[in-house]
């Protein structure tokens, strides 16, 4: 592969301009992490779109969020031993082995995956986008029987993010960790159209930070 390609010359003068302008400040964090490994503050599950950061959305720094991405940020449900569960595997290593004490699931608002969840795959996305959609079929059917259809976008982020929550609460290592008072789970949506992050109370219902 060419390295000259036009998107990969602007991520190398990216890179240079934060070797020349960020890494010196921020070089002995990263000589600490290194040498002590990583004791991220929160885990986040968050969807792949190019448009929401976790790491801008809290400003956080190198090594305090241990970030999972996908499609529409789904956590799927436990299922030991399938073959290409990486959101489970990124899970297990941030509850068990990185031991954070919180797990945010964050959505955002104008997401893709959701959109496709509610209204098809776009055309030439078949081979793996609907079957990955469907773990969130549930969030699908109760989105399309409780909401009018200008509120389907927003409600089926909610209740996606609702969805996840309630299938990582059931994988048995994160069950006994929040039995314990060791993990806390909390369900978030971020508004890329107004940087408003609302976040789910205990009622079920979201609300602005």
């Amino acid at each position: 592969m060419a390295l000259c390609a036009a998107p990969m010359r602007h991520l190398i003068e990216g890179y240079r301009a934060f070797r020349r302008d960020s890494w010196p400040s921020r070089k002995a964090v990263f000589e600490e992490l290194a040498m002590h490994g990583q004791k991220p503050r929160a885990m986040v599950v968050a969807c792949s779109d190019s448009r929401v950061s976790p790491t801008t959305v809290f400003n956080a720094a190198p090594g305090e969020l241990f970030t999972l991405r996908n499609v529409a940020a789904i956590v799927p449900p436990y299922a030991p031993g399938h073959p290409t569960q990486g959101t489970s595997a990124a899970l297990e290593f941030g509850v068990r082995v990185l031991e954070v004490p919180l797990v945010i699931v964050l959505g955002h608002g104008m997401c893709g995956g959701v959109h496709a969840l509610l209204n098809g795959a776009p055309e030439g996305a078949g081979d793996f986008i609907p079957a990955w959609l469907s773990i969130a079929r549930e969030a699908r059917a109760r989105t399309l029987e409780c909401a009018a259809v200008e509120e389907r976008q927003s409600r089926g982020e909610h209740e996606v993010v609702k969805l996840s929550l309630r299938n990582l609460a059931a994988y048995p290592w994160v069950a006994e960790r929040m039995a314990a008072g060791r993990l806390e789970l909390q369900g978030a949506i971020f508004d890329i159209r107004t940087g408003l992050l609302e976040v789910l109370g205990a009622d079920g219902e979201f609300r602005p930070a």
